[in-house]
């Protein structure tokens, strides 16, 4: 089977990462987690006091950073890197989750992450997830899935994701920062959060996760089939 670029897009805590590591792992593609290198981003403007209103600060500190993803064996995921520092945990928290979409929706932030992003795709065989993967990054790409869930299925998820790591917050507060985020990530004037025309919708609502792995691996194996067609 020929190899293919599968973009996920969709709203925060809808299940979009989960989908893409187990999608990548089925086939033996890369997988590269967009949001991850924004909130990297956020985190280094946060941690040195960056005014995200100047954009000759915001131009500097980006030549400041580097990013990077290394597979951690026992934890059997790919973990987000800083300037060669482990920050997977830290790109997590809620001081970076509250402004993760501000930073996101600064120009000159997107330009060099989308750069980047397109590179690595440069050879297909990678599964990508975000917010304007489909629509701006790869609008080539083979199969393009659209994420959705309802609100309180989203608030559930975030929040049980939270507890886990110990953070202390209510559930009003995860609610207020997932319509937050909403907001911005749909009408920001950079990339906005659209579905493209040809996605398919896989509403995560009902589904467990390996019935979404099931759904989205016939539609991938169905792509897959397709470009091996158009080669014959």
């Amino acid at each position: 089977m020929k190899d293919i670029i599968v973009a996920i897009d969709g709203y925060s805590s809808c299940g979009k990462s989960t989908l893409a590591r187990a999608l990548a792992a089925k086939y033996h593609y890369a997988y590269v987690d967009s949001g991850a290198m924004y909130r990297a981003v956020t985190l280094f403007f946060l941690n040195e006091n960056i005014d995200f209103s100047d954009d000759e600060q915001v131009l500097k500190a980006l030549e400041q950073i580097s990013i990077g993803f290394k597979f951690n064996p026992e934890a059997d995921c790919n973990e987000t890197y800083l300037n060669g520092m482990n920050v997977e945990y830290a790109i997590r928290d809620m001081r970076v989750s509250a402004q993760v979409s501000e930073v996101s929706k600064i120009k000159a932030v997107r330009e060099a992450l989308v750069q980047f992003q397109q590179e690595m795709g440069e050879h297909r065989g990678i599964v990508m997830d975000g917010r304007d993967i489909g629509t701006v990054v790869f609008p080539d790409a083979e199969l393009k899935l659209f994420m959705t869930a309802e609100m309180s299925v989203r608030v559930q998820r975030r929040y049980l994701e939270l507890m886990v790591k110990g953070d202390s917050i209510t559930m009003e507060q995860v609610a207020e920062n997932l319509r937050h985020r909403d907001h911005i990530d749909t009408t920001r004037q950079e990339s906005p959060l659209r579905q493209a025309p040809d996605a398919l919708v896989l509403d995560s609502t009902n589904f467990t996760e390996e019935e979404q792995l099931d759904l989205a691996s016939r539609w991938v194996e169905e792509r897959m089939q397709m470009k091996q067609n158009q080669v014959l």
